[in-house]
């Protein structure tokens, strides 16, 4: 018998974007860089692509890399990613990347010059936060941030542990509340 392809019932899933229910899409980070946002209070946060080769894309997807050491430069109006540590492919023969070359990010136009402009100050600078893969393409979350003073990173690490223990003291008073 044949059904006509309109009353058929469509296949697949639909779109990533559809399924999460928001605009973006779904993210599958590959790294972070948590020692930042330690060393750095941010200050503003930007999305920006890659420009990479097979050989690091495919990398990427194995989820090996640092961003540990890396940070981002402005150099003629074009925005570099240097020290970002993305290991060989162990399958690329010939073609395979270098492990610590610079890659160029792709931002806007107002994006460069504002980050550009916003680091020139002093105790600015701009560092990735963040690599991960976003509707099957490899972005880079990268920060404008001010570098933090010792007893700052004291102060954030004290106020974590206070904000952490008024949580439990919460959670036990909440137990008890239930048990009598």
């Amino acid at each position: 018998m044949y059904v006509p392809k309109e009353s058929q019932p469509k296949q697949g899933g639909g779109t990533a974007k559809a399924r999460d229910g928001e605009k973006g899409g779904k993210r599958k980070i590959v790294a972070q860089n948590k020692k930042a946002r330690h060393d750095y209070a941010i200050v503003d946060t930007y999305e920006a692509g890659i420009v990479l080769s097979g050989t690091e894309v495919k990398s990427l997807r194995e989820g090996r890399t640092s961003l540990t050491d890396g940070f981002v430069q402005i150099d003629r109006g074009e925005a570099w990613l240097h020290n970002a540590h993305i290991p060989e492919y162990h399958q690329g023969t010939w073609t395979n990347h270098s492990v610590r070359r610079k890659r160029k990010l792709l931002l806007h136009r107002e994006e460069i010059d504002k980050l550009e402009s916003k680091s020139q100050e002093t105790g600015h600078t701009i560092v990735p936060l963040a690599i991960y893969f976003k509707d099957g393409r490899a972005k880079a979350e990268i920060a404008l941030a001010r570098g933090k003073k010792e007893y700052d990173k004291r102060q954030t690490l004290r106020e974590q542990q206070d904000r952490r223990e008024s949580d439990r003291a919460i959670a036990a008073a909440k137990r008890r509340q239930r048990g009598v």
